[in-house]
């Protein structure tokens, strides 16, 4: 009862007011101070010497400076939280840049962003080296030969789009037309599936290496391919150069899990043995196909 009277005193009531009162004053001015601090930061933020007032950009070739110029000047304009500004060199966005610019432009296969004397923002640039065009899921042909036989004819120019591909077979942007054998060209679905829109897919995935490989080496035995031709079945057709423009050259047929090396080694050795060694050089013009779907055994037909 004594303890209680004692705790419950008036003065030691008043000391526990103050106290309280203290502290109120106290968390109030801590509250005052770092407001203070946010206002005095956002402030500086927007200092111009701080944040970025030019943009240069380097590496780019094909794609037009202004063109990603845009592109980073989109996403450096506003404020976080309405009040941070995004061009403040150490606020900047530079991972939604990188993004962007990957998802506008296909043809970049690289993107390097930094900052130079605070106010400058560089944007470093490597373009997709154009090596192949993709033109599409299905082939244009044409020939006189029995329905049977329709797929080993004659392949002539098609009015079709065809898009540049890079070295992995990534499909990057549409390519002009080109009268003749510019680019070897290929044929079949992509890893979207969507021919209509094939920008930013993969064509022939995870083979596509293998299968350039494997045109190099026949290019070193003297046969040059002009197209690949991917199909749904597993067969590929291979449609080699001519010197008439209105077609193609012969055909060669194998399949597309088949031993490239192997196929390459077969179709040198078919074509180093009479009657065919012969035949292939005065009537190339005139031979449809080779098929080496089958093995060791190799078929071959001439008109």
């Amino acid at each position: 009862m004594r303890n209680r009277i004692v705790l419950n005193s008036p003065r030691l009531l008043e000391f526990k007011k103050k106290k309280h009162k203290i502290l109120r004053r106290k968390i109030f001015f801590l509250i005052i101070f770092f407001v203070l601090i946010l206002v005095g930061l956002c402030f500086l933020s927007r200092w111009e010497k701080l944040n970025i007032n030019n943009i240069e950009v380097s590496g780019n070739k094909v794609i037009e400076t202004k063109m990603i110029e845009d592109v980073v000047k989109e996403n450096i304009s506003g404020y976080y939280f309405w009040f941070l500004p995004k061009t403040n060199f150490l606020l900047y966005p530079g991972e939604e840049i990188k993004r962007e610019l990957a998802l506008k432009f296909k043809r970049i296969k690289d993107i390097s962003i930094g900052i130079n004397n605070l106010t400058t923002l560089d944007v470093s640039v490597t373009e997709r080296t154009a090596l192949y065009t993709y033109c599409g899921d299905t082939i244009n042909l044409q020939s006189d030969l029995p329905s049977d036989i329709l797929s080993l004819s004659s392949v002539l120019p098609e009015d079709n789009k065809c898009y540049f591909m890079d070295d992995s077979g990534y499909i990057f942007d549409e390519a002009p037309f080109f009268s003749g054998e510019v680019y070897l060209k290929f044929y079949g679905t992509t890893s979207t599936s969507n021919t209509n829109d094939p920008f930013g897919s993969y064509f022939f995935q995870p083979n596509f290496s293998k299968l350039i490989s494997f045109e190099k080496t026949l290019e070193q035995i003297g046969i040059k391919p002009a197209i690949f031709y991917a199909e749904d079945n597993g067969d590929i057709e291979m449609f080699l150069s001519s010197s008439i423009s209105a077609q193609m050259g012969p055909e060669i047929i194998f399949k597309s899990d088949a031993d490239f090396n192997q196929i390459a080694e077969n179709l040198e050795t078919v074509l180093t043995t009479e009657p065919l060694q012969s035949e292939f050089k005065n009537k190339y013009s005139s031979l449809l196909y080779i098929d080496l779907r089958f093995g060791n055994k190799v078929y071959y037909k001439f008109k």
